[in-house]
């Protein structure tokens, strides 16, 4: 066991990166294949199929591949003629980065998928994913911009009712 080091976290070099992010897309494939896998396979074979079960179903493929692409373009390194890494791209396992979010929602809809396999209504949690979406935009975009914009309208006091103000302030000090 490593020793723990107090103080700044060490970074990581660009091949760590690299090598951390293959093992990151190769557990978040595995996990939507084999999720996709067993919730077709189990469908199809045990359970009557109903219209709202193939539409979900490819809703779910369809987000799956997105998202995964989405990593494997983020992470996507850049080799010079040579051979040599020239960039890592982005490192997947960064804490509060987009990547966090893409793996958040694999991990909802292959567990959705799952979990659909007991009853339709569980379908309804892949409602989850654009209500985060609303409320990280909400909280990051929209509520900042909407009290700057309450701070900007203030009246600015005119000359008039600036000195009368002082006067009081005076006033009350003596």
């Amino acid at each position: 066991m490593a020793p723990q080091q107090k103080g700044k976290q060490g970074t990581k070099g660009a091949k760590q990166i690299v090598e951390e992010n293959k093992g990151t897309l190769c557990f978040y494939r595995n996990m939507a294949l084999g999720s996709a896998g067993a919730s077709l396979l189990v469908n199809f074979i045990f359970f009557e199929v109903s219209k709202t079960t193939i539409f979900m179903s490819s809703l779910s493929l369809v987000v799956l591949g997105a998202a995964y692409q989405f990593m494997t373009f983020m992470s996507r390194p850049k080799y010079s003629e040579t051979g040599s890494l020239l960039d890592s791209g982005n490192d997947l396992n960064m804490e509060g980065g987009l990547a966090e979010n893409v793996k958040d929602l694999i991990i909802l809809t292959s567990g959705t998928m799952l979990l659909a396999l007991i009853s339709n209504y569980f379908w309804l949690l892949l409602l989850l994913a654009p209500a985060q979406a609303l409320w990280k935009l909400w909280g990051s975009f929209i509520k900042p911009w909407l009290s700057q914009r309450n701070i900007s309208e203030e009246p600015e006091m005119d000359e008039k009712k600036q000195r009368k103000m002082e006067r009081k302030l005076r006033r009350s000090m003596r």
